[in-house]
């Protein structure tokens, strides 16, 4: 079998091998632009406030022992967005869902003040994702599977900050960049050093079957001394119905223990390196079927062989009654190399949109 290490390597240069032979390209796009900052969005014109958000409502099954089975909001989030003069717009989300988030109670999600008058140098200020990952910049309501991917969940963490950022380009040209000075600390917290992270990401669209990207980090995530480094390699490819997306994350250094887990995932405690990777293919059918698998790894400590080392299979099937409805279905197998777990589980959620 060879060590963990080499069976990691080997596993995501078959993730790539297979993505390349496909030789897809999912044109870049990151859904409703209106949920990131910076984002020309053609829709917000004039001074009238566009009211907007969903629902998502699920059923969670855990095939354990004993088996655990419940009914949940995934989110519920409310917002307003819209201009104050030509080149000023606003943007400005509440998750109101009991089961995201430390309390239970509704909290600013995103609020952000962006000047767009230049395409190539947008600027806002405020709370946003950060700008890592292709799965992070996927909004929440256009994400292909229920779950965004271990590794995005635990390692791009916090995935909301609160800084500055530059950003250039939209999904009509080759290269879109994103550039960021954020606290570090994420949402609802108050910053408590006088260190910032740098945070970036770019995308460049190599054919109308492929783009590639990479994503970067470097902050102070609790002391004026204590640094964290993470870079991250992505793959979006397309082919008429066939789209495949691939992403590894490499991270080291310092991290907050109190900040992890995105949308509610528990955070789990890591080593001082840490990876992992997912592939993910989907088809879009003409009957409004859009099955997907999804493989992905995520290693918490690389340092320790086989401990906390984990596998996860998603396969599922989306269903879009119309524009604004959708079901999705998806069934995680867990794969634990250490010690075997029965964790497998079913969800099936509905999605509103207004």
């Amino acid at each position: 079998m060879g060590t963990i290490k080499d069976d990691k390597m080997n596993k995501l240069y078959i993730v790539f091998v297979i993505a390349f032979i496909c030789l897809g390209n999912q044109v870049f796009s990151q859904g409703c632009e209106g949920d990131l900052p910076g984002s020309a969005n053609d829709s917000i014109s004039g001074n009238k406030p566009i009211l907007f958000g969903y629902l998502q409502s699920e059923y969670n099954y855990t095939f354990s022992e004993p088996a655990e089975s419940t009914f949940r909001f995934r989110r519920a989030r409310i917002g307003v967005r819209g201009r104050v003069m030509d080149d000023f717009s606003y943007y400005f989300m509440l998750e109101t869902s009991p089961f995201i988030g430390s309390t239970g109670d509704a909290y600013i999600m995103d609020a952000f003040i962006t000047y767009d008058k230049y395409n190539w140098a947008r600027v806002s200020l405020g709370s946003y994702k950060q700008p890592f990952s292709i799965e992070l910049a996927t909004p929440c309501h256009s994400l292909t599977t229920i779950d965004r991917s271990i590794v995005v969940d635990q390692l791009v963490a916090p995935q909301r900050d609160f800084g500055i950022g530059l950003f250039g380009g939209n999904k009509y040209t080759k290269l879109n960049y994103s550039l960021a000075l954020m606290n570090g600390r994420g949402l609802g917290v108050v910053d408590n050093n006088t260190n910032k992270d740098i945070v970036g990401r770019a995308t460049y669209k190599v054919t109308n079957y492929l783009t590639l990207g990479g994503s970067f980090r470097y902050g102070y995530p609790n002391t004026n001394s204590a640094s964290r480094t993470t870079f991250g390699g992505e793959v979006a490819m397309e082919f008429n119905n066939l789209k495949i997306q691939g992403e590894y994350i490499y991270d080291e250094g310092d991290y907050n223990r109190a900040v992890g887990g995105g949308c509610g995932a528990t955070p789990v405690e890591l080593g001082e390196k840490r990876d992992g990777a997912y592939i993910m293919v989907w088809y879009d059918t003409e009957w409004k079927i859009q099955p997907v698998f999804k493989y992905e790894y995520f290693d918490p400590n690389i340092d320790v062989k086989k401990i906390g080392y984990q596998e996860m299979m998603t396969l599922g099937f989306n269903y879009f009654a119309n524009d604004n409805i959708r079901l999705q279905v998806n069934y995680q197998a867990h794969i634990e190399t250490h010690i075997n777990v029965n964790n497998d589980m079913f969800l099936a959620q509905v999605q509103v949109r207004f």
